[in-house]
């Protein structure tokens, strides 16, 4: 007997249809399940055989826990919004709106034939502005919020705002990029753009001066997964970092929050294990080298604090702010050069390629902090500015990388651990550095003698007595870029005063997208 699969396949699908069969009610007495598929982009004229090879899965999933009696939340929708669904009205001619509309109709009228069991009235499209609304209602929640460390959550902008006029910005626990710290006088003589100046320090959405991967082909900022070897995954096209005023998510406030919540998850232990490489804590201390010939100073964080006395050299992102102000004239061209080839390389590349070396001396010299000796000032690619302050200093006795860089460019390497019971070595005729988690310290001044344990916390002590450094958790999260430089997205509910951005009353929302006929990407 044959399987009319047309014929009940439709009958069952239409019974499914009539009755919500795969409703999810929001009151009941079953115990809830929740099964998310990722949207898709309607970025094409069709599904292709992805689309289903993960769906089906996850519908095999909700059917299951169905029969085991739990109330199964499973909707679809359409990540309608963002770069794909605007390359493909670029690349056929027509109206974004126009033909994302038209593809979700084509990709719903697909997943139907196919059968899953989703509960369609709970369908999705991310450029619904009943549904954006409520995207631009959590961006003013973010804008309106600091995160106050003591308590370990956000509160309201007021909040800060009246310890500011009580009390200034000293003797509050806020996660923020300002160092200065002023008075409460000083607060209340600020103009209100000055004042609004500081709040962006501390709000957990925020404008900034930020390296980007900007793709003038695309005419947008792109994220680092979209971006392979230079070029833009989408296209192919040359990708370089370029620095842009965009907003960003203050998500680097709640990285300890996240590690610890990676231990009360059901997760295999390998997934949790990524996402803490991914959030990336590490301990150690913040120090500020001299320059030479400058008032600048170079702030490093380090997790090995008392190899200092090895450093030999020192490192900078060919993005770091500093280093347009320290090069010499016999090294600008050359300089100049190098920055523009580490533009045109992602952060990934940067990151993971280490058999070709690359970097140039700047001409400019830092001091090393605890031994008064000069050391040159190089840049190189291994550095990035988003990580960290954007500049090293580097030890290649105990460091790898670095040791391998000093190598390639003949420059000094010196011992400063040494296994208990061991005598030290010429690190000339070294194959690679010794990484020094253990140890004794040795040709380090006060704390020679001293086990690497002991020594890393003498250090501290000793850099925070002088003033010129101190203890510092560092994670390698970094905040979350939010902008990006395109017609087809939800709009951001900001209007502007005095060049300062001010969000839209909440019954405003939402701003909708206004109809336009020109919509290629620019540079702005």
């Amino acid at each position: 007997m044959g399987y009319d699969f047309r014929k009940i396949e439709s009958k069952w699908q239409k019974f499914w249809k009539e009755k919500k069969t795969f409703k999810a009610e929001n009151k009941s007495d079953k115990p809830k399940f929740y099964v998310l598929d990722m949207f898709p982009y309607p970025s094409g004229a069709g599904l292709h055989v992805g689309h289903p090879l993960g769906y089906i899965a996850s519908d095999i999933y909700a059917r299951y826990k169905r029969h085991e009696g739990f109330n199964v939340l499973h909707p679809m929708g359409y990540d309608a919004y963002g770069l794909p669904a605007e390359q493909y009205a670029i690349q056929t001619g027509t109206h974004p709106e126009e033909t994302t509309n038209k593809n979700i109709k084509r990709y719903r009228e697909q997943l139907d034939k196919i059968g899953f069991s989703y509960d369609w009235d709970r369908e999705v499209r991310t450029c619904d502005p009943k549904y954006y609304k409520w995207t631009q209602w959590t961006f003013i929640q973010l804008f309106k919020s600091w995160y106050n460390k003591e308590i370990g959550k956000a509160e309201p902008m007021a909040t800060l705002i009246s310890h500011f006029e009580a009390h200034g910005n000293s003797g509050i626990e806020a996660a923020s990029d300002l160092e200065e710290l002023f008075t409460a006088e000083e607060w209340k003589n600020m103009t209100e753009r000055q004042q609004q100046e500081m709040l962006m320090h501390y709000r957990l959405a925020y404008l900034s001066e930020t390296v980007v991967n900007w793709c003038p082909a695309l005419g947008t900022v792109l994220a680092n997964d979209e971006v392979k070897d230079g070029f833009s995954e989408r296209g192919g096209h040359p990708v370089e970092k370029k620095l842009m005023k965009q907003w960003s998510l203050r998500i680097t406030a709640y990285a300890q929050r996240l590690l610890d919540g990676l231990d009360t998850v059901d997760w295999s232990e390998n997934v949790k294990e990524i996402q803490r490489n991914w959030i990336g804590r590490s301990e150690g201390a913040s120090v500020n080298f001299a320059i030479k010939g400058h008032d600048d100073l170079i702030e490093v964080f380090t997790t090995r604090p008392d190899t200092l006395f090895g450093a030999t050299f020192m490192v900078l992102a060919p993005e770091h702010e500093l280093v347009e102000q320290i090069v010499t004239a016999d090294r600008k061209e050359k300089v100049q050069e190098y920055i523009t080839y580490a533009k045109n390389r992602s952060e990934r590349d940067r990151m993971t390629e280490v058999k070709t070396i690359t970097g140039e001396f700047t001409g400019a010299y830092g001091i090393n902090p605890l031994n008064g000796e000069k050391i040159p000032i190089w840049i190189a690619d291994y550095v990035l500015a988003g990580y960290g302050t954007g500049a090293i200093m580097a030890v290649p006795g105990h460091d790898s990388r670095d040791f391998a860089f000093a190598k390639h460019f003949d420059l000094p390497i010196t011992q400063v651990v040494v296994k208990e019971g061991e005598e030290p070595t010429d690190p000339a005729g070294w194959d690679d550095s010794y990484d020094a988690k253990e140890g004794v310290m040795i040709n380090s001044g006060f704390i020679d003698g001293m086990s690497v344990t002991e020594a890393i916390r003498a250090t501290i002590n000793r850099l925070e007595e002088m003033g010129i450094g101190y203890g510092k958790i560092n994670y390698r999260l970094r905040d979350a870029i939010f902008s990006r430089q395109r017609y087809w997205g939800e709009p951001f509910p900001v209007y502007y005063k005095d060049g300062m951005p001010y969000m839209l009353d909440e019954n405003e929302l939402p701003l909708e997208l206004p109809p336009v006929d020109k919509f290629l990407p620019t540079e702005t």
